[in-house]
């Protein structure tokens, strides 16, 4: 007999479904000089790129493995196949995309959210984009939204080259430098100056193969005055093999402007999702992150913003939901170094079914951001006795002219608050689906429709089980 409180794993149909393999092209598995002077060849990259990558190669071979935060041992990057080229080339036309890759993109609602709400839409497959296209009236406005590799080519190649990995340096951490010598894929957003793109942009990452890694780089760069919303989404299916997700996104906000970068991300629980995420943000600039993490067996994932120029500001809104076999590590860095800049980290972190969800916020305020403003707050919610719920935040203050706080509250469903519902008619079931999704309101009020949906969907599969 399960108890009244069982909770279900949750129900992954909609994203573990998985194509044959016909992939065109894949290295050996591992990590040498020789696989990645091939991936190097592979993507036709100029001579800087090569070097940069074989240079972040011995620094990757230099460094070790972080021992602070969830174990990553059975991670072993001579099982991972660190490129896998799709059976097919990048198009701007949907029709021209194979049907299999098509199936999936289909099936996770991709090309109903462009035609719907988005003004362009890059979609990656493993290790490669295999479609993106813009709105014809975003392009009109000096909008540049493509891959990485043809921009490194063409007359954004200086400025590729001027941000590329210049705020996430190879020797930051060991799967930075990784990144550094294996990535491959990606998006690169360059936002003329003023230019304001009503609708937004998105880039999709599915990772198909077994015993893969994926490591697109996202480079925008939003000019002065300019707005920009941008969305990201990824999954993956289940595999009884680890796969590797070590992405790096590179955000530059100029003076005055905005950028609002949302993350679904929905891996599977076999994946190693090591992410690096950072922006700069210049005088007068705002920078606004909304993060949803619901998968993978292990995450460290804390998006930096450093904010240079005065006035600039920041806030990040972000859930965490650790089920059985994960754990998540995840929160926020800010580094306060202009005058009179304003900081707010929000988050809130679920975990059941011996989940474990550990929330870190680092906040910095150098001796010259005079009359600066950080305030952190954290909540947690256990949904059952087994689970687990930690929160290490880090403050290094070096004016006594600044503003900060913070709040932690860590807690579980309350049992008269179930009561009183099911007093209403309510099931139980229902009732303890209805105060997570309240407790996730927050951030789920911050997506798109479609996105707040989707989140929404996703805790209710989490929370769907078997009661009685």
């Amino acid at each position: 007999m399960k108890e009244k409180t069982y909770v279900e794993d949750i129900d992954r149909s909609m994203y573990d479904f998985r194509n044959e393999e016909k992939d065109a092209y894949k290295v050996k598995e591992g990590l040498t000089p020789a696989i990645v002077e091939q991936i190097s060849k592979e993507k036709n990259d100029p001579a800087w790129m090569q070097l940069f990558r074989l240079q972040s190669l011995q620094i990757y071979n230099s460094m070790e493995i972080p021992n602070w935060g969830p174990p990553i041992d059975e991670l072993n990057m001579d099982q991972i196949v660190t490129y896998v080229r799709p059976n097919t080339k990048m198009s701007a036309k949907w029709s021209e995309v194979p049907d299999d890759i098509k199936d999936t993109f289909e099936r996770l609602g991709i090309p109903q959210a462009e035609r719907k709400s988005l003004a362009g839409v890059g979609a990656q497959y493993d290790s490669e984009l295999v479609y993106h296209n813009v709105k014809a009236e975003v392009a009109a406005q000096g909008v540049v939204y493509t891959d990485l590799e043809s921009a490194m080519h063409g007359e954004y190649a200086d400025m590729i080259r001027t941000h590329f990995m210049k705020l996430v340096k190879p020797n930051d951490h060991k799967f930075a430098a990784l990144h550094g010598a294996v990535w491959s894929g990606g998006s690169f957003v360059y936002v003329p100056p003023g230019v304001s793109v009503e609708i937004p942009l998105q880039s999709y990452f599915r990772l198909n193969a077994p015993g893969a890694g994926q490591f697109e780089h996202t480079l925008i760069i939003v000019d002065e005055g300019a707005d920009l919303h941008f969305i990201e989404g990824c999954s993956a299916p289940k595999y009884n093999v680890a796969n590797l997700h070590a992405g790096c996104v590179e955000l530059f906000v100029g003076k005055n402007a905005r950028l609002r970068y949302s993350t679904i991300e929905n891996w599977s629980k076999n994946m190693y999702n090591l992410n690096t995420k950072r922006a700069i943000v210049e005088e007068g600039g705002v920078m606004e992150w909304v993060s949803g993490s619901f998968g993978s067996h292990t995450s460290y994932l804390y998006p930096m913003t450093i904010l240079k120029g005065k006035d600039s500001r920041m806030e990040f809104t972000g859930i965490t939901f650790a089920g059985k076999g994960q754990n998540l590590d995840t929160g926020a860095k800010v580094v306060h170094t202009g005058e009179n800049t304003s900081s707010y980290i929000n988050t809130r972190s679920i975990s059941k079914d011996g989940g474990i969800s550990t929330f870190r916020s680092s906040v910095t305020i150098g001796k010259n951001a005079k009359h600066s403003k950080a305030a952190v707050s954290c909540q947690s919610l256990m949904l059952d006795d087994i689970s687990r719920s930690d929160t290490i935040p880090a403050m290094d203050i070096r004016t006594k002219d600044a503003d900060v706080g913070h709040e932690a509250k860590i807690g579980k469903i309350s049992d008269d608050a179930v009561f009183y519902l099911m007093s209403r008619g309510i099931s139980e079931e229902d009732a303890r689906a209805m105060i997570v999704s309240g407790f996730a309101d927050n951030v789920s009020k911050e997506l798109p429709l479609e996105y707040a949906v989707e989140m929404n969907n996703l805790i209710r599969l989490e929370m769907k089980g078997s009661i009685g």
